[in-house]
């Protein structure tokens, strides 16, 4: 089997002596140098269980000047740094190895909102703020921040940024990438890269702030943001659809598309399976239609007006859907609590799988007309090399992107299932590029999917990003044995 947890940081890096820790403790001041073992343990455990670090000092810088001084001095002792943020990422990026010689960086008390303009649309964000903070900051302007992940109360935007996270409001709104006009970043040699610019033009040259977001903080820490706002819509109607396959979920979806334009906001899609997942281990769920379907649609129809248009538009769609035999059911929420407690259902998910034993992730996209051919061809694969696992894929069908998760067959031993993730996950993930997918739509490569990348990437892919790995980390002292 392939190793996922295992591999080290670059040797030529060298472990921090006493006295490095003891200057690095002093950037930051012996408060917010953390050093005890049990203090370091939620910076240390990736939340799923799936990478455990060790490190001889967590630093909880409180300002730019510090990260700088921090980085300054990893550059002058060649210490390996780990940046974190919310600790919520699912690939394995924020977790120092098992050596014990990197230094993790923590942003979280980066927390300040350092202006908010509703007239040009901007918002000025430390990294550490959280990614709720910042849509109730936008909310109470009258504005829309619409990057929303089910882990918003304790995601950070830097985390968010470093890992162009995508969320539920990509088929309206784009990545997180699209949110962005500006950054600061703390190169590696401790140098400040002010580009905290509410710019929406500017060709002067290449747009260098990309190259952050996505990075996975191997080429820079992002310190702050100037993120992109939207008008706040008036109202939003969601609704629940029973759909006979996932065909037919496709065909719903150009029809709801052609007709709803951007006002589409979301378009999530899951099987008969998460409905009897949830039931079973969610206090209170339940399903909102009368009976069982193969296939279930969550949508999201914003309006503007505040005049009921996009119940309008809403009822409409689905009625004629319904009319057609294309959709077989439907509830429409008639206020907020209703649309809270349908997209709970959704929310709730990833924590249901985990209670159904082991879980194979894979965060992968296609072209939206070949999800109905992934998973067809993807649950026939995975039943092939093993026998009565329950493939439940969900997720932004709107983008392309789905969680194609596999739960292990009833009665199996858990750790033996995901000793033998390689027998289902090789398979899919050729399955997945033989469609012109991606293996990782939206959770980035870190260190779970460190070793794959060079194998979906070609030659000069890999050696471009090399390129630019060490332009800007020539020591490679940023988050070592991530991504490359």
């Amino acid at each position: 089997m392939r190793s996922m947890a295992q591999d080290h940081p670059p040797a030529r890096l060298t472990p921090p002596t006493p006295e490095t820790l003891a200057r690095f403790a002093a950037i930051v001041g012996d408060k917010h140098a953390i050093r005890d073992p049990a203090a370091q343990t939620a910076y240390l455990r990736e939340w799923r269980g799936l990478f455990t670090g060790k490190t001889p000092i967590v630093l909880r810088p409180g300002s730019t000047a510090e990260v700088a001084a921090i980085l300054a001095l990893a550059t002058e002792t060649r210490t390996a740094i780990v940046p974190q943020g919310g600790n919520t990422g699912l690939v394995g990026g924020q977790i120092p190895h098992e050596d014990g010689a990197e230094v993790v960086v923590s942003l979280a008390r980066l927390d300040k909102i350092r202006a908010v303009d509703p007239e040009g649309n901007t918002l000025v964000a430390e990294a550490g703020v959280t990614l709720q903070r910042i849509q109730e900051v936008a909310d109470a302007e009258s504005r829309l921040f619409p990057l929303s992940l089910a882990s918003e109360g304790t995601c950070t935007i830097g985390g968010n940024l470093s890992t162009n996270a995508g969320g539920v409001a990509v088929l309206a709104y784009g990545n997180a990438r699209d949110m962005v006009l500006g950054l600061e970043v703390v190169l590696a040699s401790g140098e400040v890269w002010n580009g905290l610019k509410a710019l929406r033009k500017d060709n002067t040259g290449y747009d260098l702030k990309q190259l952050f977001i996505g990075g996975e903080g191997t080429l820079g820490l992002i310190t702050a943001a100037v993120l992109k706002l939207w008008p706040k819509p008036a109202e939003t109607t969601t609704a629940f659809v029973g759909l006979p396959d996932i065909e037919a979920v496709g065909a719903f979806f150009r029809e709801a598309r052609q007709r709803s334009g951007p006002a589409l906001t979301a378009f999530e899609v899951m099987p008969a399976l998460a409905l009897s997942f949830l039931e079973r281990h969610v206090a209170g769920a339940r399903n909102p239609l009368s009976r069982p379907h193969n296939w279930y649609a969550l949508m999201d129809i914003a309006g503007f007006q505040g005049d009921g248009d996009s119940a309008t538009l809403a009822e409409a769609i689905i009625g004629d859907a319904l009319e057609s035999g294309l959709v077989e059911d439907a509830a429409i929420a008639s206020s907020l609590d209703q649309q809270a407690a349908l997209w709970r259902l959704r929310e709730s998910l990833p924590d249901t799988q985990r209670l159904e034993g082991g879980s194979l992730k894979h965060d992968v996209s296609v072209p939206i007309a070949l999800i109905p051919e992934l998973i067809r061809r993807g649950n026939a694969l995975i039943e092939n090399a093993m026998p009565g696992t329950r493939p439940l894929s969900f997720g932004h069908f709107g983008d392309g992107n789905l969680h194609y998760n596999v739960s292990q067959p009833p009665g199996m031993d858990g750790e033996e299932f995901m000793r033998r993730w390689w027998e289902i996950s090789g398979p899919l993930y050729n399955l997945v590029l033989e469609l012109g997918g991606s293996i990782s739509a939206e959770h980035g490569i870190g260190r779970l999917k460190r070793d794959q990348l060079v194998t979906v990437k070609s030659p000069v892919e890999i050696e471009m990003m090399r390129q630019i790995k060490r332009a800007l980390d020539p020591l490679g002292i940023l988050n070592p044995g991530k991504v490359l």
